[in-house]
């Protein structure tokens, strides 16, 4: 019983402003992470037409250089995979794949960078905001019960409920502004993130496309002539390609 009066009296003597506080400070920080990604993600979109048709006009000349010095200046995020897959272009499509597949991986680390402070604060705010309420409702009944045993009898029920009433409207507003900060918090959150799975589609898309390119290129190199072998009368004959005699082989 005594720890329920410490907790009590530990309340009461805090208040319930250093929570109002507490989430007026976690919504500006929610505020300033919301643009800061904007603007990132903004320098890092790019419109994946455009770029395609233009990998398409390079890739489809064979020229994988011209493609990498188109792409050289671009900082999205379609323009930073595919030019990890074109440098990996000459050791195959495999390993170009594997390149792009990292570069998406480490893009989409950056892209989620702070994400995950607005999704737990549009998550918990309005419980802060509830804790509030709760202290304010015991202030209250505090207050009832001072008021009470101050008063006379007639006095102390008006006094007390004028009291009670004001402190219980006091302590609402801490579950007001906690659903006030989650809702924006929670609205930046879904916008940002379907941003971000428009972005790695369109990377995605331009992966594929150089894919394409350096499959097709693989499946058009000759493959290795090897020599015929023929046999004649028991002896291995080798037949050349320059036009000359076959020449036996001792058996």
């Amino acid at each position: 019983m005594h720890t329920v009066v410490a907790v009590k009296n530990l309340l009461v003597q805090s208040g319930a402003s250093w929570v109002l506080w507490l989430l007026f400070a976690l919504s500006a920080g929610s505020i300033a992470i919301a643009v800061e990604r904007w603007l990132y993600f903004r320098s890092k979109d790019d419109d994946v037409r455009a770029l395609a048709a233009e990998l398409d006009a390079h890739l489809s000349n064979g020229s994988i250089a011209a493609a990498l010095d188109a792409l050289r200046p671009m900082r999205s995020v379609g323009a930073i995979v595919a030019r990890a897959g074109l440098r990996l272009a000459q050791r195959g499509s495999a390993a170009a794949d594997k390149g792009m597949q990292s570069a998406i991986a480490a893009e989409r680390k950056a892209l989620e960078a702070r994400l995950a402070y607005l999704g737990t604060l549009g998550n918990n705010a309005p419980f802060v905001g509830l804790f509030g309420t709760v202290i304010g409702v015991i202030l209250a009944f505090e207050q009832l019960g001072q008021a009470t045993g101050t008063a006379g009898a007639g006095a102390a029920s008006q006094v007390a409920s004028a009291a009670v009433m004001a402190a219980i409207a006091e302590a609402l507003v801490a579950t007001a502004v906690g659903i006030g900060v989650a809702l924006p918090a929670v609205a930046a959150y879904n916008y940002l993130q379907r941003r971000i799975a428009a972005i790695l589609d369109d990377a995605e898309t331009l992966s594929n496309l150089v894919l394409a390119y350096l499959a097709t290129g693989e499946a058009a190199q000759p493959l290795p002539v090897e020599p015929v072998h023929a046999v004649h009368r028991g002896a291995a004959i080798d037949t050349p390609t320059n036009g000359e005699a076959p020449r036996p082989e001792a058996a």
